[in-house]
């Protein structure tokens, strides 16, 4: 026994177009066979994309994907085996993972633990596989699993190394991201890594999806949980690393573990099948460099993921240019800057639209922004198109005070000349809003929600902050001007208006919130947190209250551990009110 060369092709794939996934996928075998690697694993999902969704329910279009994973493994040689994720039919259909080698398909994997909770639906669309597999390739016997699989401290990588031991555990996974998510990741791995005594080879899917963002970061973790190669964060990458299987060997030797829970567990071997491919590869191969890319900070992280899903979501949709309401505040500013690091700045547009009660440093500081950046600016003054709304409706509204109505007539004026600019020349409007106004309603339907995508739709407004700080640190120079950052937050649809006029300080808002949106926590269990208790039921009515409005929202990139959306799903229709008797 020596080493097995194991190589992990992290591919940005786009759902529904299966030829392009498919040369994805050939392109990944010929670098492959360049490295000399003996397995080259692919992500879930490859060919379709993930998650491929109701596509699921079009028989022509498994037909289709199973042809293209047909096609591929007539071009896997003798001397690899590649593990590609696909849709496997036999009366019905499975999430699985063909093993091919020297021209055919020699086994097929499918998935065990089909998840069915947060923004997943598998159950809808795939059976559950029973069997484990493990491949024999020449003196490495190799246990496949996909995604969720791992997952399970005793699931089929379990059954894999005791009951067909296994050396190497390969995990083909389409894994969503969110914040905290790769910590958590790599420390489940590397302790199925170290309570098998196996190493894992960990190949994950890269790039967004709708409101999906995949993070990559694929690993290889030897059988002691030290990593030994980690692919790119929100980057298509191709990892390479050498497994010593005498390394893995002596381990087991050294430890009484597996014995034990041979014991215990019977025979495993009935859970397992093991394929063996014939196997005389005796070709000579140059040393390799591993790669192991180092993680981003947390704020990194969540711009890179909001970069990526932005990008994704415009070219993947076949269109290249966008358009964005700059009112000189900080969510709009920060949306402009990932914007450009998205797109570049020939292909972003800014409009300034001043209103009646728009500062004069409001302009100024989207002026100056869009100057930094680059990008072409409009002036489209709202006043006399508000003066005109005015006057249209002044008989209806004789008699009744100016309201949040008049208010809301500026914000979807700007909606109106916005969409206008889409319509004319095919730029997708991005709206600004932020998940503490999405959360609360704090926004205007068909005003400043008007667009075709929400870059900071799951972005709580103190993480904005430090987004945007981020941006000028990343740059090393004032991109978003300081005052951006110290005047107080203001919609400027009224005078001397502030957010904080119908809002608690955002540092308090954004606690309440996590607690009650991501955390599902009672009013009262907020209330013992140390918050106050008219405050807390104020946040949770303006929250449940205003779920007719985030259904009418444009979508967005999921970065937190519970988005709007997929995600969260609550009913509209709703007489469960925690606040009642409040408000």
């Amino acid at each position: 026994m020596g080493t097995f060369r194991i190589a992990l092709a992290q591919v940005n794939a786009i759902v529904g177009n299966i030829e392009a996934n498919r040369k994805k996928v050939e392109e990944g075998l010929r670098k492959a066979a360049e490295v000399g690697a003996d397995l080259v694993a692919f992500p879930e999902l490859v060919i379709t994309g993930y998650p491929p969704e109701d596509l699921l329910l079009k028989p022509h279009f498994i037909e289709k994907s199973r042809a293209a994973v047909d096609d591929l493994a007539r071009r896997v040689p003798d001397h690899m085996v590649a593990v590609i994720g696909c849709v496997d039919e036999d009366e019905d259909i499975y999430n699985a993972a063909a093993v091919a080698h020297n021209g055919r398909i020699v086994a097929v994997y499918r998935k065990h633990y089909l998840p069915n909770y947060g923004v997943f639906d598998e159950q809808r669309y795939f059976r559950r596989g029973q069997e484990a597999l493990v491949v024999q390739i020449g003196e490495a016997r190799v246990g496949i699993s996909i995604c969720e699989d791992i997952w399970y401290p005793v699931g089929p990588a379990f059954w894999e190394a005791l009951g067909g031991d296994a050396h190497i555990l390969v995990n083909i996974s389409s894994s969503p991201f969110h914040m905290g998510k790769l910590g958590w990741r790599e420390r489940m791995l590397a302790v199925r890594a170290t309570d098998n005594l196996a190493a894992v080879a960990y190949v994950n899917l890269v790039g967004g999806q709708d409101e999906l963002i995949f993070d990559g970061a694929s690993l290889v973790i030897n059988e002691q949980g030290q990593i030994l190669a980690r692919g790119r964060q929100f980057e298509e990458d191709f990892v390479v690393a050498d497994i010593d299987l005498i390394g893995i060997l002596r381990s087991r030797l050294h430890d009484p573990r597996r014995r034990q829970d041979t014991i215990v567990s019977g025979n495993g071997d009935s859970r397992v099948r093991i394929v063996s491919i014939p196997w005389d590869n005796k070709r000579k191969r140059s040393p390799i460099v591993i790669s192991l890319a180092p993680t981003l900070s947390p704020v990194e992280e969540v711009y890179s993921a909001l970069v990526l899903g932005t990008r994704d979501y415009i070219h993947k949709n076949g269109m290249r240019q966008v358009v964005i309401g700059m009112s000189g505040g900080i969510d709009s500013s920060l949306t402009t800057c990932i914007a450009v690091d998205a797109l570049g700045a020939e292909n972003v547009h800014g409009v300034i639209m001043p209103g009646p009660y728009s500062s004069e440093h409001s302009w100024q500081d989207a002026e100056a922004l869009a100057n930094n950046l680059g990008i072409k600016v409009f002036y489209l003054p709202i006043n006399r198109i508000y003066e005109t709304f005015l006057e249209t409706l002044c008989p209806v509204f004789a008699g009744h005070k100016e309201d949040v109505t008049e208010e809301n007539l500026q914000a979807r004026i700007r909606g109106t000349l916005l969409m206008a600019l889409s319509n004319k020349f095919g730029w997708l409007v991005l709206t600004t809003g932020n998940k503490s106004e999405a959360s609360t309603g704090y926004c205007t339907l068909y005003g400043d929600t008007a667009g075709g995508f929400a870059v900071l739709k799951d972005v709580p407004k103190t993480l904005v902050y430090k987004l945007a700080r981020f941006v000028n640190e990343k740059a090393g120079k004032e991109v978003i001007p300081e005052r951006v950052f110290t005047k107080p937050p203001s919609a400027e649809l009224r005078p001397n208006q502030t957010d904080q006029d119908k809002l608690p300080p955002y540092e308090v808002l954004d606690a309440i919130l996590s607690a009650y949106v991501e955390g599902d926590r009672s009013v009262q269990d907020i209330v013992a947190m140390g918050y106050d208790e008219e405050t807390v039921r104020k946040v949770a009515w303006m929250v449940d209250s205003s779920e007719y409005k985030r259904r009418q929202f444009a979508p967005g990139p999921k970065i937190t551990h519970r988005a709007f959306g997929k995600d969260r799903r609550l009913p509209i229709t709703n007489g469960f009110r925690e606040w009642e008797g409040v408000y």
